[in-house]
């Protein structure tokens, strides 16, 4: 597999922060000992930060995550403001350092720094200090990515048939009943080798499944009714005029590209850029979606692994669970349960953890707490239950929560037996890349010096599902025109001849063509193969 481009590379020598000296463990209190005992880990693991206890901060005691326990999933939480982006750089960070690819969606704007070394400030300084980090400015491998090609990055493109209509549904806001409509048209195409490569082809199909010779199609498996199908078709329209039709298309981004590493051995980062779609969240969320079940569908069964094939965060991640349809709900659960024994972790990152639905929460053994706000009786509320959801602690929960400052989170982890750890207060390191987006300039010049942008960068329009239909239809309509020239009176009283063998097949293309009896039966016969689909209905790649 290929390696990735290197990120933006610093002109100096890395800076170095030394922490400040420590107290011996000895010194802790016995609460905090206990605490400390259930982080102390003896394989390769991720370094989080410092024990807080009493106010204050134990550098001695540190809070680290098994780097074997990272496909267990985890949860990363926290009001607005508090740090949870910092959280996903670091942890990302040391994830690469050790060889393990990450995929990161970059929402507001602010990710690309991880590609560039970070500078050393009072701040850093203050907290590597406190938390006794040796801190040393550093970038790591990226790759940028954006979807449809709007916005900064290498276009990330899917086909409308592989995206499947689970996932579709949930893009077009569509309900339980026209979700299953739309099932139906993609099992339809589907069976007749019909792809539908972006969204016209989808329009076409649904046209002619409506049309007085296509309602015959889907009469055997439930018929589709004028009415959704209008749905259906407004919903596309209004889709395209958003400016998301570019999102469906070829090439399709290959999702392997993410288990890449660099030449130095390094886990390659991949960073989706969302700033320029970040007010259409239910295409965004969902899309993020279509790349872990279609990693999900490639990749073979490990088991429990050293570290993880790919960690993938999932941010704003209450986005993907509004609104959502039960087959949607049901398609997430699953996927998340089965793909942790394909060596892939799940970060889900978002304000609380009622965002998350409870099948969904129930599988994530690492949790990052930060601080919530209780300014309202829905905040109130809202923190109880999130208390509820950790182990029993000698810490207040529910006070501690609204009292972390920025960069300070409640964490518990899967140990290296795989047990939960105590629940401990944590100051978190600071990362050791750029706090904030690169500039425009060096993140176009990462992008388009990336071996993968001339593989994806163009568009391509080939025939499929639109082009085919019409080109029936064409057939028929001509047909049925030299028939009509054909079978017109004659104004010479000469006898007509008999008709030939050419005029009656005219005639016959015209009483038996697809668009008459059976437009999509010729084209299956043609083409005719039923699209393999899994969870989501997404379908396999053709490789």
């Amino acid at each position: 597999m290929s390696e990735s481009e290197q990120g933006p590379v610093a002109s100096v020598a890395p800076e170095q922060v030394a922490p400040e000296p420590v107290s011996s463990a000895s010194a802790l209190p016995q609460p905090a000992l206990e605490i400390a005992s259930g982080y102390a880990l003896t394989g390769a693991a991720l370094d989080l930060g410092a024990l807080l206890w009493d106010g204050q901060c134990h550098a001695d005691a540190q809070i680290r995550i098994p780097l074997s326990m990272l496909n267990r999933h985890g949860l990363v939480a926290g009001a607005t403001g508090t740090g949870k982006t910092k959280t996903l750089q670091l942890i990302a960070e040391q994830l690469s350092a050790n060889g393990v690819p990450v995929f990161l969606a970059d929402i507001k704007g602010d990710v690309s720094g991880i590609s560039a070394p970070g500078e050393a400030n009072a701040r850093v300084q203050e907290r590597a200090g406190q938390v006794g980090q040796e801190w040393q400015a550093q970038g790591f491998p990226c790759e940028f990515y954006g979807l449809g090609g709007i916005g900064p990055g290498i276009p990330v493109r899917a086909t409308v048939t592989s995206f499947g209509p689970v996932l579709l549904s949930k893009v077009l806001q569509l309900n339980q009943t026209q979700e299953q409509s739309l099932g139906l048209i993609f099992h339809y195409a589907d069976s007749k080798g019909l792809e539908l490569v972006d969204l016209k082809d989808l329009r076409a199909v649904v046209a002619f499944l409506v049309s007085d010779t296509g309602k015959a199609e889907l009469k055997n498996i439930g018929g589709l009714s004028t009415a959704t199908a209008g749905v259906i078709l407004r919903s596309i329209t209004a889709f395209e005029q958003q400016g998301a039709g570019g999102f469906f298309g070829e090439p399709e981004f290959d999702t392997t590209e993410l288990l890449r590493t660099a030449s130095d051995g390094r886990g390659l980062v991949s960073v989706l850029e969302l700033a320029a779609v970040q007010d259409k969240p239910q295409l965004f969320s969902t899309f993020l979606m279509w790349l872990l079940a279609d990693l999900f569908h490639d990749l073979p069964e490990v088991g429990d692994v050293e570290k993880p094939k790919l960690v993938f965060f999932f941010d704003e991640a209450h986005l993907l669970f509004s609104g959502a349809s039960k087959a949607f709900l049901e398609s997430i659960t699953q996927t998340v349960r089965l793909i942790r024994s394909k060596g892939v972790g799940v970060f889900f990152v978002t304000q609380t953890p009622k965002d998350v639905p409870g099948d969904v929460l129930a599988q994530l053994g690492n949790r990052v707490q930060h601080a919530l706000r209780a300014f309202t009786p829905d905040d109130a509320k809202a923190l109880k239950a999130t208390v509820k959801t950790f182990p029993n602690s000698p810490y207040d929960l529910e006070e501690l929560l609204t009292q972390l400052g920025t960069g300070e989170a409640v964490i518990t982890v899967l140990s290296d037996k795989g047990a939960p750890t105590p629940v401990a207060a944590t100051r978190l390191r600071a990362p050791q890349s750029r706090m904030g987006p690169i500039d425009a300039a060096a993140l176009d010049q990462a992008v388009k010096g990336s071996a993968l942008y001339a593989r994806y960068a163009e568009a391509v329009d080939r025939e499929s599902a639109y082009e085919k239909l019409t080109a029936e239809q064409k057939a028929a309509e001509t047909a049925a025109e030299r028939a009509a020239e054909s079978a017109a009176p004659r104004t010479s009283r000469e006898a007509e001849p008999a008709p030939s063998k050419r005029d009656e097949s005219l005639v016959g293309q015209v009483v038996g063509s697809g668009v008459f009896k059976s437009l999509a039966r010729s084209v299956g016969t043609q083409l005719g193969r039923e699209i393999s689909r899994s969870l989501f209905g997404t379908a396999r790649r053709r490789r």
